[in-house]
């Protein structure tokens, strides 16, 4: 009887969690199991920097804002195989040319053109990110610049997170099973949710004239440590109870 009342506590408790949860809750919840949710989290240092900007130029006419950004981009290409890196290892995302509207005139007179493209680079070394930014902000029409600095193989940072909060999952319901004087059986349903959280360091590059002593000066990320890379993971488990 002993045994009949706390089976039928366990069921009445799931279906209850069942209805709060509603689709979170796997639809297999019965008697003799139990649920548990977790959080995880893997970190490590990174192994590559992400930077990216934006070029950007607005001209009177189609080709003189084509020309402008078509030199910003040649001068990426320079500033890269000056410092080693291979051009092809870069990547353009984005090209885009619109007019540019007077909106207050009735008629809406086309009074120039903007050309913006984009640029992405991973470095390895992380040595040249200072020296590479730093070149790569004196550009005339560069708009915005950033600087990420994450993990080439994320996947399996993600599964890592992923087993860290299976594992506390699995803890935390062996702990009930055991408190009730069951045991732990198999895994029969798990959901997985990872995130991973990116701060990146952005500079607004829109204008920016640099004298001799501000060249002097050491790049924002300079001795300093990148900051850890974290993906953290949730998950949902429903277990077996022996």
């Amino acid at each position: 009887m002993q045994t009949l009342s706390r089976s039928l506590l366990m069921l009445l408790a799931l279906t209850a969690f069942s209805s709060a949860q509603g689709s979170s809750t796997p639809n297999m919840v019965q008697v003799n199991t139990i649920y548990a949710g977790a959080d995880g989290k893997f970190e490590s240092a990174p192994d590559t920097a992400v930077i990216r900007m934006d070029l950007a130029s607005q001209q009177d006419t189609s080709r003189a804002a084509y020309d402008h950004v078509a030199i910003a981009v040649d001068r990426v290409r320079q500033i890269l195989k000056s410092n080693g890196i291979d051009v092809k290892t870069a990547q353009f995302a984005m090209y885009q040319m619109q007019p540019m509207y007077d909106w207050k005139n009735p008629k809406r007179r086309v009074i120039g053109y903007r050309v913006t493209t984009d640029v992405t680079l991973k470095l390895r070394d992380f040595t040249k990110v200072g020296s590479v930014t730093e070149q790569l902000a004196d550009i005339e029409d560069t708009q915005n610049q950033s600087v990420n600095y994450t993990l080439e193989d994320i996947e399996q940072a993600k599964a890592r997170a992923s087993e860290d909060a299976l594992k506390k999952a699995r803890n935390q319901a062996n702990a009930v099973a055991v408190a009730g004087g069951r045991s732990l059986g198999d895994l029969l349903y798990a959901s997985v949710d990872v995130s991973q959280a990116i701060v990146p360091v952005v500079m607004n590059l829109a204008s920016m004239a640099r004298s001799a002593t501000a060249a002097a000066t050491p790049a924002p990320m300079a001795e300093f440590t990148p900051q850890t890379v974290t993906i953290n993971a949730h998950v949902n488990a429903l277990f077996a109870l022996k």
